[in-house]
């Protein structure tokens, strides 16, 4: 049974995986989209987020298996647990991604980022990738240590977002309300984007050992 239980288990966290590895390259192509006004690849974004809602039902109906066929307590049910809140992360992660294609699609053909944002996106997009790819990795190792370590790219992707506002406020600042409320909006999507990913380790930390990040760090 409890063999049984943990190959189950693996398989779970292994469809989480991939749904972590689905998001990361959604935002690396709605970033894509974003930064080039590129309205094919915004369709091609938002056309795939299908195969996320599939995923998501998937996952949640091989959670509710185990939970049904496993009668599992204590460390086996916390797996489980966990797996749920993971689903709804992942699948958060993917909805953000749709949301930057959506922005880009709705300002084809003009661009929706001025000049002096880019670097600030191409930035967020390349650490909200490397987020993703990370929370797939520990989902599969389930190390803890490189789920704690999630957190430095979300320090840096928190940075990135302060300073965004310090362009938005600045009295330079010329090109209007709308693009304004635009760069507000889609400096949140990749910052929750990177939140939900550290969600994600966090949670690993608790499925492997039991314990809250911060009670594994006073420990370890």
């Amino acid at each position: 049974m409890r063999t049984a239980y943990q190959e189950q288990l693996h398989s779970l966290n292994t469809i989480l995986g991939e749904m972590c590895e689905l998001a990361g390259a959604a935002m690396a192509r709605a970033t894509q989209a974003l930064l080039q006004a590129d309205l094919a690849i915004a369709e091609e974004v938002i056309g795939d987020n299908d195969r996320m809602s599939e995923m998501t039902a998937r996952a949640e109906e091989q959670a509710f298996a185990l939970l049904a066929l496993q009668a599992p307590v204590a460390s086996d049910l916390r797996g489980i647990v966990s797996g749920f809140q993971i689903v709804a992360d992942a699948d958060r992660m993917g909805a953000l991604a749709l949301h930057v294609a959506k922005v880009a699609r709705r300002r084809h053909p003009a661009k929706a980022l001025p000049e002096e944002v880019n670097g600030y996106f191409a930035e967020m997009g390349r650490l909200a990738v490397k987020l993703a790819h990370t929370a797939r990795e520990v989902l599969d190792t389930q190390d803890p240590n490189a789920a704690l370590r999630l957190q430095e790219d979300d320090d840096a992707m928190d940075d990135l977002h302060r300073h965004l506002f310090t362009v938005l406020m600045d009295r330079e600042w010329q090109h209007g309300t709308a693009a304004a409320v635009d760069v507000t909006l889609l400096g949140r999507y990749y910052e929750r984007f990177a939140d939900h990913a550290v969600l994600i380790g966090r949670r690993v930390v608790f499925q492997a050992t039991g314990k809250t990040p911060e009670q594994f760090q006073q420990v370890s």
